[in-house]
């Protein structure tokens, strides 16, 4: 799928995040805003030869386009494999990830500690490249250790763009591979915004796409007049109500009503009587809606009784009618 079929979806995006970014939060978010580009968790290339676990690793509902698989790896034939099985399956994108830095991480010999390998990178995207009419993109640091200066970081991204990488997404800090565990990186570096916009000016006919640090709608649309994507992460999963104006002042969409709480917790319904009529728990899907009150008088009680509610075994998608009834009540 050519990269402009996606309608520049990638001008806003969810970061992938482990354990925050899976289908169920990613239903939620799209009651938040249809023209965004969503993510998966990442996903290791290796395990998705067992395909007897295909649907749980990378299964997704329809309403959650457009949306990008990413994996991490690094074994050309196996991203390769995974390209193909991304189109296969429906999705928009296939995204590598080469800037984890957890520990687990480089034991794979992937993420962040690619970085230090930019031919075999390379490799890895030629390889998907040549396996899939997605688009493969590549999400990156800006560089790791002592590996960070602004040359190093535009030979990695000459060397993925002659590959075929078709949108850089650029987490703004480096990576300390030893001494720092993924939460510490994703703070104590500092954030180098410069770098991202020189490389934008100096490969003006790369898709540049900004992450890191970004908590408002507000900086995000001044960041854009300098990159061609903003991508957002924790921002978004803690206070997900808040990129609510997103397609109306960044897509220039206004088709749709701003989300409030209750339309939020409204529309995931018909999603959550599907997911439990084929067996699933509701908590799996009401953890993540207890993010979207916040700020208002009973919103913690509110959050109580929807997750003591839910998370009952025999808990179903009347629970979360009675919570939109309840916010309907307070015209949240």
């Amino acid at each position: 799928m050519p990269d402009s079929l996606l309608n520049g979806a990638y001008r806003f995006s969810v970061a992938p995040m482990m354990d925050y970014t899976d289908r169920h939060f990613r239903v939620l978010m799209r009651q938040v805003t249809r023209r965004s580009l969503l993510y998966t968790e990442m996903v290791v290339a290796q395990a998705l030869h067992h395909s007897e676990r295909l649907e749980r690793l990378i299964g997704f509902d329809p309403c959650e386009h457009p949306l990008a698989l990413q994996v991490g790896g690094d074994d050309p034939q196996l991203l390769a494999e995974a390209a193909r099985l991304a189109a296969e399956r429906g999705y928009d994108e296939i995204n590598l990830n080469v800037g984890c830095p957890s520990e687990k991480v480089q034991k794979g010999r992937f993420g962040a500690c690619l970085m230090a390998e930019p031919a075999h990178v390379a490799r890895c995207v030629e390889a998907m490249a040549a396996a899939t009419p997605l688009p493969v993109t590549v999400k990156h640091r800006i560089g790791i250790d002592e590996r960070d200066s602004y040359g190093e970081l535009l030979a990695f991204v000459d060397a993925l763009a002659a590959a075929g990488c078709a949108r850089f997404s650029v987490h703004a800090r480096k990576a300390w591979l030893e001494g720092l565990d993924p939460k510490q990186n994703r703070t104590i570096p500092p954030l180098r915004y410069e770098l991202v916009h020189q490389l934008k000016q100096d490969r003006p006919q790369l898709r540049i796409e900004l992450n890191g640090g970004l908590q408002d709608l507000q900086t995000c649309q001044q960041q854009l007049q300098q990159v061609d994507g903003v991508m957002v992460g924790r921002a978004a999963y803690d206070h997900p109500l808040r990129w609510a104006a997103v397609d109306r002042e960044l897509f220039d969409d206004p088709s749709q009503p701003q989300a409030t709480a209750s339309t939020v917790v409204r529309g995931v319904i018909p999603y959550a009587e599907r997911w439990c009529s084929s067996g699933g728990r509701l908590w799996a899907i009401a953890r993540h809606l207890v993010q979207v009150v916040e700020g208002v008088s009973g919103a913690r009680h509110w959050r109580r009784d929807l997750g003591q509610a839910a998370g009952e075994r025999s808990a179903g998608p009347e629970v979360l009618e009675q919570a939109a009834q309840q916010l309907e009540a307070r015209g949240l």
